[in-house]
Parts: C-alpha cells; structure tokens; sequence
C-alpha cells in the first residue's frame, strides 16, 4: 500500500531521495495535488505518463521553489518578469521558449521548443523541491483525463500502487488548476483559464491578457488540460440546469429555491435526489475550491447523471465552467467512458 505521509522533516526527505531514485511522489500545491518527478529526468518524466496513462503530446508543467531558478531553464522576456513579480509564487504558469541550455527533459515539453513553469505558493512543495536540488515536472496526480485531486485521499483512490509517496497536506486551499499564459508568441494570450483571472492581472501589471480560441480538438495541446475530454468524472454531466431530472444528482450553485424537479416539486421535497452546492452565497472562489472534491464526492456515490446549475461565466466562473465544459465533453458526444479513460 502507498504510504501517505505527513509533511514532517523525516517525511520530506524521505520523499526527497525516492524522487532522486527516479520514483513517484505526490505532493500538496495550493491548486491541486501534484504527481511529480525529477523534471531532468527522462525516464522518470516517463513514469508520470505512464502512471498516468497520459498522452505522450501532452506536455507538463516543471515546478520550481522560485522564479530565479524557473528564469535559468527558459528564455524570459520583461512581461514574464512582471508576472512573476506580482503572481509567483501562486498559482500561474507561464509558457515560455526553453533556454539553450535548458537540461529539462523534452519528454516534459512534449517535444515543443517552450515550456511550462510555475513556483508553486505552498510550503510543503517549495521545500520538497528545493530538498531534491532539482525541478518537478508535475501534473495532477490522478489517471489522465479524471477528476483532478484536491486531498490525499482523492491521489490514492485514483493512482493506488502507481505513485511511490503521497505527502498529505490537506485539502488545497485553491482548489482549481493554475492560469496558463502563453508568452512564446507575438502577443500573450491566456490557454488554460484557472485561479487567476484576466481582471486581476490586469489590475496588476496593467496589462490585458485576452483569452485564445481553443476548440480542445488541437493534436498537440500548447499547454497542459486542453485536451477535450479532461476532468471527466464516470457520470455523465448535464451542464445549465434549471431543473432536476429522474435519476440525477445535483451539483447545485447559489439558492436552489427556483429549481424544481420533473415531477413539478422543490428540491426539498425530493430527498432521494443527492445534492452538494457548490457555494449556497453564489461565491466563485468557494466554488472553485469545492469543485472536483464535490464532483468526485457525488461521482463516487454511483450516479450515472449529474446536473449541474449554471455557472456566471466570469471572473473564476469561467475557468469552473472550462473544467465542467471539459469534463462534460464525452458525454455530450455520446461517448461511453473506457476503462482507461477512468
């Protein structure tokens, strides 16, 4: 059984050398639990993917303890500084050209010239990176495509034997994947919508950071979670609701007065129906926080339907309504979720 252990100083080397050996550690962040491995590592990248059961053109992003030693591996320009200086450490990551002599595995940049960096804003993995003497390539530890992580629990129901160490830090205090922006091209451009919102960013630096058209269907995604079917639980989901229909479980947000069943009745008067709100005062952040926790906790439950109500399509709504339009993407088109895709 895969030890899960408190993020105490024996701990923390323990988890130090196994990922020296070229082993599997799963790690707390402020977004999501991370599977992470030496990030110079070739065949360690590797057993994330397969760990995983990833694609291999999916790149990943390298996790660093501070932005000096993110700038060593890649070529930054002046609007990277700024970022990095208002949002790291914190949950945003930038796409960036790799440095010449960036030694960074290219398995983790998916064979493209950029790469994706991040200083995490925890403690536990800035001191679990800055112990290895190396950089963490670490997606979501979870099997590619699944819900993603917010507790310890969550990593080891989903990768089991697959993952060597989990260092258990609690529930993450974000909840939702980093900000991806895109910095290699001729003008910046958000890919990934996440915890920090174009309006922050521009009340930051001053700057305005627009959104790319993504359609999810690229054969080679620019960034980590593009591809179209991503954050899927086994249920199908049922995005928009405004009603509940025979058989579905409820992923409610803000007041559920106004909704009613098939058979005309209120929520109240349906108790046989499972519901979780999101946030019953209609917070984004709360809602963000609670997202794939209440997903898996309803998905674990064996519905086969979840409706979900709508989400304002705003500030970090739209970044909870880019990981359900994701994770809704199956059943939309009438797919059966494989073995693999669980």
């Amino acid at each position: 059984m895969t030890p899960v252990l408190s993020p105490e100083p024996a701990h923390l080397e323990q988890a130090a050398r196994a990922l020296r050996s070229g082993e599997l550690v799963a790690f707390p962040s402020e977004t999501v639990y991370g599977l992470g491995a030496n990030a110079r590592d070739d065949r360690a990248v590797a057993r994330i993917f397969e760990a995983k059961g990833r694609p291999r053109f999916n790149p990943l992003i390298i996790h660093y303890a501070s932005s000096e030693s993110a700038f060593e591996d890649i070529a930054a320009n002046a609007l990277a500084t700024r970022l990095a200086r208002h949002f790291w450490p914190g949950p945003m990551t930038l796409i960036l050209p790799r440095a010449a002599d960036c030694t960074v595995s290219r398995l983790a940049s998916a064979g493209l010239p950029t790469l994706a960096v991040r200083v995490p804003d925890h403690p536990v993995a800035r001191e679990l990176i800055e112990r290895t003497g190396f950089p963490l390539a670490a997606p979501s530890a979870n099997r590619s495509g699944r819900i993603s992580p917010t507790t310890p629990e969550q990593v080891a129901d989903s990768l089991g034997q697959r993952v060597g160490i989990i260092l258990a830090g609690g529930a993450c205090r974000v909840g939702l994947e980093s900000t991806v922006i895109d910095l290699s091209g001729p003008a910046p451009v958000i890919l990934r919508p996440g915890a920090i919102t174009p309006e922050a960013i521009e009340t930051a630096i001053g700057v305005a950071i627009p959104y790319a058209e993504q359609d999810g269907g690229d054969k080679r995604p620019r960034s980590p979670g593009l591809t179209l079917r991503h954050y899927a639980p086994r249920a199908r989901l049922r995005l928009e609701a405004t009603d509940l229909r025979s058989g579905e479980a409820l992923l409610a947000f803000g007041d559920t007065e106004s909704l009613r069943t098939s058979s005309g009745r209120r929520l109240g008067e349906a108790p046989d129906q499972a519901c979780l709100n999101l946030s019953p005062t209609a917070d984004l952040t709360e809602a963000a926080a609670n997202l794939f926790r209440m997903l898996d906790t309803l998905d674990a439950e064996g519905h086969e339907r979840i409706a979900v109500m709508p989400i304002p399509q705003h500030g970090l709504g739209r970044a909870i309504n880019d990981r359900l339009r994701r994770g809704a993407a199956g059943a939309d088109a009438g797919e059966t979720p494989t073995p693999a895709s669980r």
